[in-house]
């Protein structure tokens, strides 16, 4: 005997890995396979990249020009285009630098880091949005996965009472018509199953999407923590973008308003002449604003201007959150009560009514159709309160995920 015990226990060891099943797949792990795959978030941090890297060149001043020429080149006479022969003719090299002023870098490369911070407030939306998403999809497979379970049990009920209302009318005791009902019952809920496995497809379709593998076994939620009022506010993705907005129009008007200062061009040239003696030269441009006033001081409104309607969108988007979040929160309050309330008010005395039935069945005291017509309002009672219980955690997935969370947070 303990011989064919220590063979059966070998071949438990060897076939277990070929037997055993994947590990229930949590939220939280969806969540961060969606993290590691999410192309929304890698195109973000390339934009953090490319701003980024234009930014180190924000504050430098531009790449030196070199100036090489001829000066008093003769058109005419028996010297024409000959460079050795006149006196006057001298040849140039020289070298000119455009010089900014310090003032003028620190705004170039202030408004250059407000490009990066905005950019890297896209790369923090991109990451919640995918976290969000994920989330709803997951939420949705897994309520439709549990309502498949009880269409499957109601319809495994709707067989038996179908076999035992068929034995029953053979018997001379049953009826046809409750034959009859019980069979196009069954159908109905056959439908109903086909109809809940088509729905289930289509959720796993955007399951897979985001996560990368299919929906098969799925672990329930766990509570999710709600962010107070201010905090949503103030994280919420539209209000985070818009405030880097508001800070890249300021720093770009300062930036338009500093180029009213023309910037001065360093020259420094040396000539060559036949006979005579080289020449250097030493000189500065300065643009003249004639008109600053229809000018760049026009430029500057116009960006001042791009402020403001920075900042007006800013409140509007503010606005908006705070409403967002009085509605999220009110409904998520308004589900909790209702199911509280359909829990002990319909599914309890639905399941009271089964338990009734089936003691008036064995008792003969009662129809086969009435065990039927009680077990399928109980699980119907118990379809709404999946239903119900789908649309508060959808709704607190809206509140727990939209806002940029502590990790991707600006």
């Amino acid at each position: 005997m303990s011989f064919f015990c220590s063979r059966a226990v070998a071949w438990t060891v060897v076939l277990a890995p070929c037997v055993a099943t994947a590990a229930p797949l949590s939220l939280e792990a969806a969540l961060q396979l969606a993290a590691q795959r999410s192309q929304t978030t890698r195109s973000a941090r390339a934009g953090v990249l490319s701003a980024s890297e234009a930014a180190q060149t924000a504050s430098q001043l531009p790449d030196p020009m070199l100036r090489v020429g001829v000066d008093n080149l003769p058109a005419t006479g028996p010297d024409r285009f000959n460079a050795n022969r006149d006196f006057m003719t001298m040849k140039r090299v020289g070298i000119s630098q455009e010089w900014l002023s310090a003032d003028k870098r620190d705004a170039r490369q202030a408004a250059a880091d407000a490009s990066v911070r905005r950019e890297m407030v896209q790369v923090q939306v991109a990451a919640a949005d995918t976290r969000r998403q994920t989330a709803l999809a997951y939420l949705d497979a897994f309520y439709l996965g549990e309502s498949l379970k009880l269409a499957r049990l109601m319809e495994h009920h709707a067989h038996e009472e179908q076999e035992v209302s068929r034995a029953r009318f053979s018997s001379a005791t049953g009826s046809s018509q409750e034959v009859l009902a019980l069979t196009g019952a069954r159908g109905t809920l056959q439908d109903e199953t086909a109809d809940l496995l088509q729905q289930q497809g289509s959720a796993g379709i955007a399951f897979q999407r985001w996560v990368g593998r299919p929906p098969e076994d799925l672990m329930p939620p766990d509570a999710f923590m709600l962010p107070a009022e201010e905090t949503y506010v103030a994280t919420h993705p539209t209000v985070a973008a818009m405030q880097r907005d508001v800070e890249v129009a300021k720093q770009t008007a300062s930036v338009t308003a500093s180029n009213r200062k023309p910037n001065w061009t360093w020259e420094v040239a040396y000539a060559q002449r036949t006979g005579y003696s080289d020449m250097v030269s030493v000189g500065v441009s300065i643009p003249l604003a004639i008109a600053p006033g229809d000018r760049q001081d026009r430029d500057t409104a116009a960006k001042l201007a791009l402020t403001e309607k920075a900042e007006a969108d800013l409140a509007e988007a503010i606005r908006a959150a705070t409403a967002e979040y009085r509605s999220l929160h009110g409904e998520a309050q308004r589900l909790v009560q209702r199911i509280d309330g359909y829990r002990s008010a319909v599914v309890a005395p639905a399941s009271q009514r089964t338990t009734a039935a089936m003691a008036a069945f064995r008792s003969n005291q009662g129809g086969l159709a009435v065990v039927f017509e009680a077990r399928r309002a109980e699980v119907e009672a118990q379809r709404k309160l999946l239903t119900l219980q789908r649309d508060l955690a959808r709704t607190q997935v809206q509140l727990a995920f939209r806002p940029l969370t502590a990790e991707v947070s600006p």
